[in-house]
């Protein structure tokens, strides 16, 4: 005689069967879920840091262009500091002939060990980008050779380094200070 069997069960052994290879089945997916997560936080942060550097590399080129404006023939220097990670620059935007340090005279700058890139104008430093990891100011003469001294500055080489997370943005342009040609 057979045993008896109620219909429509499962026995132990095939419930736990079942269960573990619903257990792979939710692990798999959990995987490929979180790589997935993890493709899309890398993605985001990489665009955040070009876009956060371009912002920054366009407003620096904007305003070292301007720099050594005098349109009333003052003698104002452009470029008053010429350091690695540093400059700074004035130009008279009012036309007054002297210079406004709270508004006319800008540095850029990225102390060491800090992660943003600042913009002081007399008002204190403001942030322009962060997650800076470099930045490297070259600056060179009318004749094209490197200089150090910012009387003799003509243009200037800028590279800017952001990230947040893995590898970062680098960026770069060379500006000519256009009213420091004479």
């Amino acid at each position: 005689m057979a045993p008896w069997r109620g219909a429509g069960g499962f026995s132990l052994a095939e419930l736990l069967v079942s269960l573990a290879v619903l257990g792979c089945v939710l692990a798999g997916t959990y995987t490929v879920l979180a790589s997935g997560l993890g493709a899309y936080r890398f993605g985001a942060a990489r665009v955040e840091a070009q876009q956060s550097a371009r912002v920054a590399l366009e407003r620096m080129v904007k305003e070292l262009r301007e720099a050594g404006y005098d349109p009333t023939g003052a003698g104002i220097e452009a470029v008053l500091a010429a350091e690695r990670a540093l400059v700074t620059f004035q130009r008279d935007l009012n036309g007054n002939g002297v210079i406004d340090p709270t508004r006319e005279r800008v540095t850029f700058l990225l102390r060491p060990g800090d992660t943003v890139l600042r913009r002081e104008a007399g008002g204190g430093a403001q942030p322009l980008a962060e997650g800076a990891r470099r930045l490297a100011l070259t600056y060179y003469d009318r004749a094209g050779a490197e200089t150090a001294d910012p009387a003799r500055v003509a243009s200037i080489r800028i590279e800017l380094e952001v990230g947040f997370a893995g590898p970062g943005v680098v960026v770069e342009s060379r500006v000519t200070l256009r009213n420091g040609l004479y």
